[in-house]
């Protein structure tokens, strides 16, 4: 086989697969009929269910400061954190705690239903009748699970029922009524009619076991991440319950942020008011440390005592400076006076000595004098004499004058240098003390702003205090749509009408695939590339159906076509008798059954007809024809003296009839005696056709000893639904070594939609209109 037919034969047909399944047509239909319906009353008798929305906005005034910062970042490219604050806020809309007191205090562990056909409907609010109170403690209530029921028996009274639907007393409304669970009174409500003989049952459950089951069906989410808005949702076969439960929600929510946030302010308060009196005791202290400080040093204002002692430290430098002066002008008057003879003595020198000054003048103007007369006189002139005696006095009295001078200046001298030593120490110290008494005044500070700023939070939080401002803001309250949300019944219809057919078609499919046996030409198709000469419809009894001229059965039709199919097959054929041959691969696929009716339909084309019973191990064709059991086959095969006319009899007009005989010991070795040529010489002398009934070829090898070389057509049965598709190897290898002259298939027992359209060639039936649509 080449890759091309190898193709077309594992290629996928959308047809076939369509038509495969269309066939069982009735269990789709019955299945999606059986699909709505069952909708339809889910649809009808299901509890609805009721969505209600509110939207909140989350305030957040604490990260308000950094609101342009986090933008800034966010333009940036850089998210930072800013779902956290809405994460918590949601966990807490969410908490045990929250949805508790939502439940304890709507009362939702006690419910109400009233009795229905179906199932118990739920009653709350507006649409209650009347209700329990109990006088126990809620603590008990809240942990007990159990169930009352009672049935008004007027306007006024009512009757209480046990588990067991028992009444066990009758009392009337606001009676209080004693119970092992607790004492309760029934009274009835405004907002709700009382309806005699309707049963009302009230279903405690523990408060914790009905918390968790609205806290899982709350919904909290994010509307946006770049907004504080929060969405909270809850679905609830009751509109009015679930609006109450997302109201009570807010509200405790709010609540519980008032009252920590009440509490942190008056903890607040606690502690500013310990850390202000703390802070102002440490601030006293530091005042009275700069205090000492100052005493203890002699200060009063350190930058103004230091520019005053950098200035007075200045000027006795500048009266040192003079007086060194002072005193190296007298060492050098000193040195010329001692040194030098009659010379003027220098003046204006800016000694300090004033009578050393007039001295040192009338010095020179003696010199001078005593200068002049010596030009005109000796020095022994009694007038120079007396100048010389003169300049010699005043001479040691400038000298004694400078040298008290000298003492005078370094005396004066010593005096400024220790004013000096005494200013230096004080300008070194100067640094130090300013530095400690900074110190002192950076702590003063330090805690002098800390105490302003508590004084200033706690304003503020004397503010919180008196301004009590709730964590979320309601933008959108409850609401609920009218329309329920689910059941969605264009969805359920959907679904149920996708269950219909998934169903069938799935347990088909599984049938597909576990059903291992031959169900079309197309599976022989795929194995054997021998021509599929007809298929022969399902049929109940097809041995004995009575053929007529007039019939038009699919039956017959389908024979009427074989026929056809195998004057076509033969119509190279120029012999005057055709020799077919009859098998199969298993018993019971209906071979003999198809020997006879073909034998038959042959013989109604006025043919004549000789119907041989091959199969000489189990004959069954005399019973099928019901004719008497005789000599046969296997006796004209073992006695040489037998002639063929002495046994053919005649069944009908035109076909004749050679039984089987009986059976044989050895019927292999009477087959190769040479005695069946000789029949079949004699047969093919007189009649139109020779069909021969054979053993089944997967049991014995009968058949090909008694086709071999004789065979003008070789009829290869399978029947449908009947032979395992694995057995479809022998016929295939008897086909491929052509052990088996001129072989054709036939299939047995076909579904009548799927065989080769007999119906609609003949109009025998109308053509379904999926057959129009892919023909």
């Amino acid at each position: 086989m080449n890759d091309i037919d190898s193709f077309k034969k594992t290629k996928f047909n959308l047809r076939e697969f369509i038509e495969r399944y269309l066939y069982h047509w009735k269990w789709f239909v019955a299945s999606i009929i059986i699909a709505i319906v069952g909708s339809f009353l889910y649809l009808r008798y299901a509890t609805p269910q009721f969505k209600v929305e509110a939207i909140i906005l989350i305030y957040d005034k604490e990260n308000e400061s950094v609101t342009s910062e986090i933008s800034a970042f966010r333009d940036l490219g850089i998210d930072g954190n800013n779902n956290s604050k809405f994460g918590t806020e949601m966990g807490i809309l969410r908490s045990r705690s929250l949805t508790e007191n939502v439940v304890m205090k709507l009362g939702l562990n006690k419910m109400y239903y009233r009795q229905g056909r179906i199932h118990d409907i739920g009653l709350y609010g507006t649409s209650l009748p009347f209700k329990f109170n109990f006088f126990n403690k809620d603590s008990l209530i809240h942990n007990t699970d159990t169930l009352i029921s009672i049935i008004p028996t007027s306007k006024t009274k009512f009757d209480l029922l046990d588990a067991q639907d028992r009444i066990v007393g009758s009392y009337l409304f606001g009676e209080n009524v004693e119970s092992n669970i607790a004492d309760f009174t029934v009274t009835p409500t405004e907002t709700a009619t009382i309806e005699v003989g309707l049963k009302i049952n009230l279903t405690i459950k523990p408060l914790s076991i009905v918390a968790d089951q609205y806290r899982r069906a709350l919904r909290i989410e994010q509307i946006d991440r770049e907004t504080s808005l929060i969405m909270i949702s809850i679905e609830d076969p009751i509109k009015e319950r679930a609006e109450d439960i997302v109201k009570l929600l807010i509200q405790e929510y709010n609540l519980e942020g008032i009252s920590d946030k009440t509490l942190i302010a008056e903890n607040t308060e606690k502690f500013i008011n310990e850390r202000i009196d703390r802070i102002f005791e440490e601030l006293t202290l530091l005042d009275s440390d700069t205090q000492d400080f100052k005493t203890s040093n002699y200060l009063t204002d350190i930058d103004s005592e230091s520019r005053l002692i950098i200035s007075t430290n200045s000027e006795l430098e500048k009266e040192a400076l003079d007086l060194s002066t002072q005193l190296k002008l007298v060492g050098y008057m000193s040195d010329f006076i001692n040194n030098k003879e009659n010379e003027l003595i220098p003046t204006n020198l800016g000694l300090s000595n004033i009578s050393l000054n007039q001295s040192t003048v009338i010095y020179n103007e003696i010199l001078m004098e005593r200068n002049r007369l010596l030009k005109g006189a000796s020095s022994q002139n009694p007038i120079i004499a007396n100048l010389d005696s003169q300049l010699l006095d005043l001479k040691r009295s400038i000298s004694q004058s400078l040298s008290n001078l000298e003492s005078s200046l370094t005396i004066s001298l010593n005096d400024l240098r220790k004013q000096e030593n005494k200013l230096s120490s004080k300008i070194t110290a100067i640094p130090k003390q300013e530095r400690a008494l900074k110190d002192i005044e950076r702590q003063q500070q330090i805690v002098e702003t800390l105490y302003l700023y508590l004084l200033e939070i706690r304003e503020e939080n004397a503010i919180k205090l008196a301004v009590k401002a709730p964590n979320a803001k309601v933008i959108d309250a409850p609401y609920g749509s009218n329309n329920p949300v689910s059941p969605k019944r264009m969805l359920v219809l959907f679904i149920s009408l996708l269950l219909g057919l998934l169903i069938p078609f799935m347990f088909l499919n599984i049938s597909f695939l576990l059903n291992n046996k031959v169900n079309s030409t197309l599976d022989v198709e795929s194995v054997i590339s021998a021509p599929i000469l007809g298929e022969i419809p399902r049929f109940k009894d097809l041995s004995n159906y009575t053929l007529k001229h007039d019939d038009k059965s699919p039956l017959v039709e389908a024979l009427r076509a074989l026929r056809t199919n195998i004057d076509f097959a033969l119509a190279k054929n120029k012999t005057a008798s055709k020799n077919i041959f009859i098998s199969s691969t298993v018993e019971g696929e209906g071979k003999t059954s198809l020997s006879v009716n073909l034998a038959k339909i042959f013989a109604l084309s006025s043919k004549k007809v000789l119907l041989i019973e091959g199969d000489i191990r189990k004959p069954s064709l005399a019973k099928i024809l019901e004719v008497n059991n005789k000599e046969g086959l296997s006796n004209y095969l073992t006695d040489d003296t037998i002639k063929p006319e002495t046994l053919i009899e005649t069944v009908s007009l035109n076909l004749d009839f050679l039984q089987s005989g009986a059976v044989p010991p050895n019927p292999t070795e009477l087959l190769l005696n040479g005695r069946i040529e000789q029949l079949f010489d004699y047969a093919n002398k007189i009649y139109d056709f020779v069909i021969v009934d054979t053993s089944p070829v997967g049991v014995v090898t009968d058949t090909i000893l008694l086709s071999q070389n004789r065979t003008d057509l070789f009829i290869y049965l399978v029947r449908a639904n009947y032979l395992d598709k694995r057995m479809l190897k022998i016929p295939k290898k008897l086909y491929e070594t052509n052990q088996l002259d001129n072989m054709t298939i036939v299939l047995n027992s076909s579904e009548p939609r799927l065989a080769y359209g007999y119906n609609q060639i003949y109009g025998l039936s109308r053509t379904p209109w999926w057959k129009r649509v892919f023909t």
